[in-house]
């Protein structure tokens, strides 16, 4: 039988409250539309931290499509402030007041499923299509527990005009020569956020896994070389020491300033350098490598809550995830498809845009572990201590190592 179209349940108060005050006006379905639903039908509810207006109304349009296929189900989004986010995660498993499906930063997903919140979907969908990375970000233990939504990784971008004739590095060895000979007393030849905190972590991890290590092993030769490399682009003048305290944001303003001839960075900073510095020449290129090329994934998963509703929020996870739909949904994020069929259609004619979704073939998450956060507040602690020369490569990866060693013994 034809399914009928069927408006669904959007938006809820709290969400237009807080679009009201931080994202300006949000398109939202009436009472009438929502009276409108089949009584019998199933209900998903959806919770979600995005605080933009315009991500909001891809959410929106994502339920609107859905609604539209068929009339068995109608779905619900509820906003919930990133700060109260995992709070009121927790709150709701002990008191039993979950969603079906939560919105979530890709390297919390371990975290819950270790606390049985979510439903193991292994063997409800097919995962032939998606990048290693973001179906790893969404597993444990060989299980599945939701599927990837949009995903981004980090590459190299350098500024044309600062190259001075020089080659675009593809080797650490060429990126320490390059970036000392772009440095002077007024330009760092490289940057990238080394905060001692997850956003640190996040910049850090494509040097760790280049060298041949893993997130779990720093106290070996490998995970010592990469700490020994990055102190030594700062210690060398290649890079300066501010970017201790510079966030993504900072170093991205440092480059349209001028002040950086190439950095480490995303693909979300894109549209900012295009918007900002419309007149600036710049590139982007994969991270130059080791042992092997490497990037760290970022970006937002679709996880499943363990209740009677998940045979209901896998159809509509299926549906939205469709190739066919799911690019022109990142399209506005500044997101790259998790699946290589969506991907490949993505970013037409933007060269910049195609070399992120290139660098996604080596983009891994962080961890995964339920663990994560002390994990990596260990490997933050590392590299911020080497590159500060508060303790040498070879000590802080030791101290890294015994703390790392006490997580995965618990």
């Amino acid at each position: 039988m034809k399914r009928k179209k069927l408006v669904s349940v959007l938006l809820t108060v709290s969400m237009l409250a807080a679009a009201a005050v931080g994202c300006g006006q949000q398109k939202t379905q009436t009472a009438d539309k929502t009276a409108a639903a089949d009584e019998g039908a199933k209900k998903v509810t959806i919770w979600y931290y995005w605080e933009g207006e315009n991500q909001q109304e891809v959410l929106s349009q994502m339920i609107d499509d859905y609604s539209s296929s068929q009339d068995e189900i109608t779905v619900e989004a509820k906003y919930i402030p990133f700060a109260d986010f995992k709070k009121q995660l927790s709150i709701g498993a002990t008191a039993d007041e979950l969603p079906d499906i939560a919105i979530i930063d890709s390297p919390d997903h371990a975290s819950y499923a270790s606390m049985g919140l979510f439903a193991d979907i292994t063997d409800k969908v097919d995962t032939s299509q998606y990048f290693e990375g973001p179906i790893e970000s969404c597993s444990l233990d060989d299980k599945l527990y939701g599927l990837p939504f949009g995903s981004n990784c980090l590459a190299l971008y350098y500024n044309e005009d600062m190259m001075n004739g020089q080659k675009v590095p593809e080797t650490w060895d060429e990126l320490r020569a390059t970036a000392k000979a772009l440095s002077t007393d007024t330009v760092s030849g490289l940057a990238f956020c080394a905060k001692q905190d997850e956003e640190g972590t996040f910049n850090f991890m494509p040097w760790l896994w280049s060298a041949g290590t893993d997130s779990f092993h720093i106290d070996n030769d490998k995970g010592i070389h990469a700490l020994s490399y990055i102190g030594g682009l700062v210690n060398e003048g290649a890079m300066t020491k501010e970017a201790i305290n510079w966030t993504q944001g900072d170093v991205m303003n440092q480059f349209i300033s001028g002040n950086v001839a190439m950095m480490i960075n995303g693909p979300w900073q894109v549209p900012e350098i295009r918007k900002n510095a419309p007149d600036m020449k710049w590139n982007v290129a994969m991270i130059p490598k080791d042992e092997e090329h490497a990037s760290v994934l970022g970006g937002e998963n679709f996880a499943v809550i363990d209740n009677d509703n998940v045979d209901a929020s896998v159809e509509f996870l299926e549906y939205v995830t469709d190739p066919e739909r799911l690019a022109g949904y990142l399209e506005s994020f500044g997101y790259i498809a998790a699946r290589k069929d969506a991907a490949d259609g993505q970013f037409e004619g933007d060269d910049i845009m195609k070399k992120f979704v290139e660098q996604m073939e080596y983009a891994m998450p962080r961890g995964p572990h339920a663990q994560w956060p002390e994990i990596s507040d260990a490997i933050s602690l590392a590299f911020n201590e080497t590159i500060t020369q508060t303790s040498t490569p070879e000590d802080a990866a030791k101290k890294a190592q015994t703390a790392i060693d006490g997580v995965l013994a618990e």
